[in-house]
């Protein structure tokens, strides 16, 4: 299998942009788990030194805070790294209507400057692009597929602004890939859970665990009709370091997640059985959620046949699984400050 190698030798340097960030703190401690040297750079924006601070003490481990628009350190540590994977990004639909400018300048132009120093640094690492299922956009099929058509409104302009943002890394990845040989892989991340995942920018499933643990009511947006795939981030990143050693991945776009379906309303329910939890279901309207109406997208699932033919990938973590460990967790963090 072509991503066998990766879990078995394991002696590199890697570099993760935004690694005190959700995804990329699960991608640190995987690597320093593996015996990899690990180089964080993150401008704490939405990421977290507390999702770092079980390394800080780590001899293999490095922490820059700083911004990588303007980080002067980027060219060095891009030539030292063996590995990249670039997480980087602001993230969640209330910080995109918040702040659309920085949604822009980071997700493409810190892209487009990591892309530059990995040419310029006369050394051709391994390299993970983060993009996202959002790209999908309005595609009707049922699930998706990386060959399937983009299909975006021309309405609720800023709402689509990550979206768009993510496209753009995707055409300036395949860009440099193709005109520098470089080996990039691009993932297409769906709805990713897990601990250290915060419920401030939108993701659901913290709200819901948090306001369960609490016996607040759980709010759901619109109706609750709306689907989502929901992948445990220690799956995730399992996938992640697969991909970027298969050089049969390099120059392609994979979608990576769990393809098993459920319903917000759904999800919201099982939250509530699996915390034993009296909370009610309370359902407001985007706009009274967000702010500003817009149309949300009523389902997310991916095919997955090119993640699982390129890496023998499956998932091992069950929604409910992973719920029942995050909710013990809500538990055990109510319990020390009580």
């Amino acid at each position: 299998m072509a991503g066998e190698n990766s879990e078995k030798v394991h002696d590199m340097h890697v570099l993760i942009t935004g690694g005190a960030g959700f995804i990329g703190s699960h991608l640190a401690e995987r690597h320093l788990a593996l015996g990899d040297q690990v180089y964080v750079v993150d401008n704490l924006s939405t990421g977290s030194l507390a999702n770092i601070d079980p390394f800080r003490g780590n001899p293999a481990f490095r922490f820059a805070e700083a911004d990588i628009l303007h980080w002067n350190g980027l060219d060095k540590a891009v030539a030292w790294a063996d590995r990249i994977y670039h997480m980087a990004a602001v993230v969640g639909v209330k910080k995109v209507l918040e702040d659309p400018v920085a949604v822009m300048a980071t997700n493409m132009t810190g892209t487009e400057r990591l892309l530059r120093a990995i040419h310029h640094g006369g050394w051709n690492p391994q390299v993970i692009i983060a993009s996202t299922s959002e790209v999908y956009g309005f595609n009707a099929n049922s699930s998706f597929a990386e060959t399937d058509h983009i299909v975006l409104p021309s309405a609720g302009r800023l709402r689509w602004a990550y979206a768009v943002t993510k496209l753009a890394d995707e055409f300036l990845a395949f860009s440099y890939a193709r005109k520098y040989g470089l080996n990039i892989v691009v993932v297409r991340l769906f709805n990713t859970i897990g601990p250290n995942q915060v419920g401030h920018y939108g993701m659901v499933v913290p709200s819901f665990v948090k306001q369960a643990v609490a016996n607040e009511p759980l709010t759901v947006y619109g109706e609750g009709r709306q689907t989502r795939s929901f992948c445990d981030v220690r799956d995730t990143v399992v996938a992640l370091d697969r991909l970027a050693a298969s050089p049969e991945a390099w120059g392609e776009v994979v979608n990576v997640g769990n393809d098993q379906e459920i319903s917000i309303r759904d999800l919201a329910d099982l939250v509530v059985q699996r915390a034993r939890s009296t909370s009610p279901l309370q359902f407001i309207s985007y706009k009274d959620a967000y702010g500003e109406e817009f149309e949300d997208v009523t389902h997310r699932r991916p095919v997955l046949n090119k993640l699982r033919a390129l890496t023998g990938f499956e998932p091992e973590w069950r929604l409910s699984d992973t719920l029942d460990d995050l909710i013990e967790r809500e538990c055990a963090k109510a319990r020390r400050v009580a």
